[in-house]
């Protein structure tokens, strides 16, 4: 056996424009060996909070983490003070969450320059995210040049949908030479809730049609038909789809000619309003789920459109995917919203019982970290929570394939 085979444990890093996630897994038993983040990079108030889970110990050190390298460095020396640190012989490989795979990369990748250079190219389709992934990978390979290095990628799962689902309806030669087509992302999280929810009904997922609804501050649907996604609803960019915390989701592509032309706005300013100021966030100030839903209980009306405009979205796009797939056996939600915030789930699913779906309002009020059904037995659509568990997924998709390789 290989050093690599014998090795058990996947370090699983996500690396965003100012923060470092990190999770260390012993793949023999997929438990969590140690958890961390590494927030505010760059600046005097940086952040690192660290976890050894074996032991239970919680450290948190504040002050300036100048870039990407030194909060890496800084991760190690965490990890070492715990025993395990990168330089363990028990460390198999370094799994990395990437945005924007592009249609060159459809399943996990071993990263080598090839690799780094297409995701560079791919910087125009994915400018807040692949850069700072591309970070993380070049400091993590400079710190452990010989161990393997794996690339999963948040747009794999999606490489499935059929080109109807895909194209747009644009000039093809104009969209291939910009890479314009609808990619998709949280493919990490629909992969694993969809072969998740299967097993909670006691089916192979390719016995199973699901609907996913990833629900966090960033949104997104997709249809999975026996194990493959056909459509989902976020795009070229995860902008596409939803109403989320601060996006906008679906809007009339004339509206960013209209307040250029208009309102006068840069489009540097229109990008900022559609992404950063949209959303429930620009529907009424708040992004959170649980302030918006304190609010209406306190009669805000602001608030109450907000979440009304939230339902209605979701409502049309669990219609439309019912519609694609012809036979859904089961409709799951999870992330932040979907697994915890029960009035969601059960307006979206209200008034939907002449699709076979309904929520049983007991089950629903259940807060739990398990997988459930929350819909009555005699209902002929299953309804689920399922929690997502992208790090997981990622130390899995990494682990397999070091194993392959080897």
């Amino acid at each position: 056996m290989s050093e690599n085979l014998a090795a058990s444990r996947v370090l699983v890093l996500n690396s965003g424009s100012s923060s470092v996630k990190y999770q260390l897994l012993d793949m023999r038993d997929t438990g969590r060996l140690a958890v961390g983040l590494v927030e505010r990079i760059g600046e005097q108030t940086s952040r690192l909070k660290h976890t050894c889970v074996t032991s239970g110990d919680t450290r948190e050190h504040t002050g300036p983490i100048a870039d990407h390298d030194a909060a890496l460095k800084a991760v190690a020396e965490e990890l070492s003070r715990d025993g395990l640190g990168l330089d363990s012989p028990e460390l198999a490989a370094i799994g990395h969450r990437v945005v924007h795979g592009g249609m060159f990369f459809t399943e996990p990748t071993v990263i080598d320059d090839e690799v780094l250079s297409e995701i560079e190219r791919l910087i125009p389709v994915a400018p807040l995210h692949n850069p700072a992934n591309l970070t993380g990978i070049r400091t993590a390979r400079a710190l452990r040049p010989d161990l393997p290095q794996v690339a999963v990628f948040d747009t794999a799962f999606h490489t499935t949908m059929p080109e109807s689902a895909a194209r747009y309806a644009l000039d093809p030669k104009i969209a291939d030479r910009h890479r314009i087509r609808r990619y998709g992302f949280h493919g990490t999280s629909h992969a694993y809730v969809s072969r998740r929810t299967a097993r909670l009904l006691g089916k192979d997922p390719s016995e199973v049609n699901v609907i996913v609804l990833h629900l966090g501050n960033g949104a997104s649907a997709s249809a999975v038909e026996k194990g493959r996604c056909v459509d989902t609803s976020m795009g070229l960019t995860p902008l596409e789809g939803l109403v989320m915390g601060t996006r906008s989701g679906d809007v009339d592509p004339a509206v960013i000619f209209h307040l250029a032309r208009v309102g006068g706005m840069s489009m540097d300013e229109i990008d900022t309003l559609l992404n950063k100021r949209s959303g429930l966030f620009g529907l009424c100030g708040d992004n959170d789920m649980r302030e918006i839903r304190r609010r209406i209980d306190e009669g805000d009306e602001e608030a109450a459109l907000a979440f009304d405009i939230y339902i209605h979205r979701l409502k049309k796009y669990i219609g439309a995917y019912y519609a694609v797939l012809g036979k859904v056996d089961v409709v799951a939600f999870t992330a932040g919203v979907g697994e915890n915030a029960a009035p969601v789930r059960e307006a979206a699913i209200a008034g939907l019982a002449g699709l076979g779906l309904a929520v049983d309002p007991e089950l629903n009020a259940v807060r739990s970290g398990e997988p459930r059904l929350i819909s009555p037995e005699s209902a002929r659509v299953a309804v689920a929570v399922v929690p997502t568990d992208e790090e997981l997924e990622i130390a899995t998709q990494t682990y397999a394939l070091v194993g392959k390789n080897n």
